[in-house]
């Protein structure tokens, strides 16, 4: 098990590309910590607006009556990935952890296996 400042240090270190990352309370939309970005990436801004994304993607799950839960998010940009991983269970719930990859210098399937492990061992 890893506390938030591990955890967000491993995404940055053991994630080849990684800008930045937080952990993000998406029913308040507040970033609980942050690590990287930058003048280009304010990881502050980012949070509230993707916890909009998320809580969109759930009411319009909620209206098709899918009884299933979001495992990431991705958006894909032209110099960027952006993946949003919500966490399960331990005190996670509400929570998910935010990662902007530079697309040139990121592998995205091991980026997001990488962050679900991560993830998984998070401690909130």
């Amino acid at each position: 098990m890893a506390n938030v400042e591990v955890s967000l240090k491993e995404t940055m270190t053991s994630i080849e590309g990684a800008v930045g990352t937080a952990l993000v309370d998406y029913t308040s939309g507040m970033a609980l910590g942050t690590l990287g970005g930058g003048k280009d990436l304010d990881l502050a801004v980012a949070a509230a607006g993707n916890t909009d994304v998320i809580r969109a993607k759930t009411r319009t799950m909620e209206q098709l009556g899918l009884k299933d839960e979001i495992e990431d998010v991705l958006i894909t940009l032209g110099g960027q990935y952006h993946l949003i991983r919500l966490l399960k269970g331990r005190g996670g719930n509400g929570l998910f952890i935010y990662l902007v990859l530079d697309k040139a210098n990121s592998n995205l399937a091991m980026a997001r296996h990488r962050l679900k492990r991560i993830a998984d061992d998070l401690e909130v």
